[in-house]
């Protein structure tokens, strides 16, 4: 019985496989005939004859493709936006020009403004300026007056120590023999006293700070310094005076011819004398380049070293008023050499101006007398 039932089983089981089998047969048959009508229908396909394209009419040929209602509008929105950009740009370029041309026009009138203040600053230092020329002309006419009134003032003291020099003078043989001794002394204390009538102890100090304090008054700066030099040098010559040597061997070998007269002097006297030319020339054009350099006026006799006409005299061989006069022929020419800035009567050599030799020969004519 058992046996009977497991024969029936398989044999169902045989049945179902071979159900199967021809199911799978007859799908792949399908499939295979599916495929077959496809390939047939392409195959056909291929041998119909294609329709030729009909090409567009010539008006309608250079027609752009029809652009989408989205993209259109997307384009007109792009070109409203650049449009508004490129409004915005020019309002921007025209409002930098005009504040450039706010800015430029400030500009401008703070420049004419300062031009407007210079000006008028400049005409009222021309007012101011002509203000003080006028008191400085004025000031130097007054002190022109003054200057003068002292000059004639100096000049009658000078008339009187020449006349009480003239004197003495007569005291003192001028010859040309030899000198004794106590003619010598005498002469000596003679000179002396003449130069100390002017130079004292204390006048020249005086006058020394009258004279400085009037130049800065001035603004006289060059003549200033000149003069400064002048009172150095002038107190050297007082310290050789005080340690000065009288050589006893006095002999008047030497003549010379002034206003005149005939005048004797030794060998010594002589040398001092063209000292005196030489020491006035040399002070004279640095007083006369001190006028210049100051913008004074041309004035030879104002020049306190013509007036003082003392520098270099460190001596007694020759008197004073001798001295003073040679001092002021040299003074003159020298003066006017430097306030011109020439070399028409002297030279300038080794640090030294002094007066050529033919100059010297027609200011001062000496003869040696045997």
């Amino acid at each position: 019985m058992r046996h009977i039932s497991t024969q029936k089983i398989t044999g169902f089981l045989l049945s179902i496989g071979a159900i199967a089998t021809f199911m799978a047969t007859d799908a792949s048959a399908q499939r295979n005939r599916d495929k077959r009508e496809k390939e047939e229908q392409k195959a056909e396909r291929k041998a119909q004859p294609q329709p030729q394209s009909q090409p567009l009419p010539p008006q309608r040929q250079n027609q752009p493709a029809r652009t989408p209602p989205q993209a259109q509008q997307r384009q007109i929105w792009t070109q409203q936006q650049n449009q508004q950009r490129q409004r915005n740009d020019d309002a921007q370029r025209a409002a930098q020009i005009r504040q450039q041309q706010l800015n430029q026009q400030r500009v401008n009138q703070g420049q004419q403004a300062a031009q407007q203040r210079r000006i008028a600053e400049q005409n009222r230092q021309a007012q101011l300026d002509a203000a003080r020329k006028q008191q400085e002309q004025e000031r130097i006419r007054q002190e022109q007056i003054r200057q003068q009134q002292n000059g004639r003032t100096w000049n009658n003291q000078r008339s009187n120590d020449t006349w009480r020099q003239q004197q003495n003078a007569r005291n003192v043989p001028q010859t040309n023999n030899r000198l004794s001794r106590n003619q010598q002394v005498v002469l000596r204390q003679q000179r002396l006293n003449q130069y100390n009538q002017y130079w004292g102890s204390n006048n020249w100090q005086s006058l020394q700070r009258q004279r400085q304090l009037q130049l800065q008054q001035q603004r006289r700066n060059s003549y200033l310094s000149a003069q400064q030099r002048y009172w150095n040098r002038l107190r050297q010559d007082q310290l050789r005076l005080q340690q000065a040597r009288y050589y006893d061997n006095y002999y008047n070998n030497y003549s010379y011819y002034r206003g005149g007269n005939t005048y004797y002097t030794s060998q010594y006297g002589a040398q001092m004398l063209r000292d005196a030319v030489n020491n006035g020339y040399e002070e004279g054009f640095y007083e006369g380049q001190a006028d210049r350099r100051d913008g004074w006026g041309y004035n030879y006799q104002n020049a306190y070293g013509y007036q003082d006409a003392a520098l270099g005299y460190d001596s007694y061989y020759v008197s004073y008023e001798d001295y003073n006069y040679y001092f002021r022929q040299g003074f003159q020419r020298g003066y006017e050499d430097g306030y011109y800035g020439r070399n028409q009567y002297g030279t300038y050599s080794s640090g030294k101006y002094s007066i050529l030799g033919t100059i010297l020969g027609t200011i001062l004519d000496f003869s040696l007398n045997n």
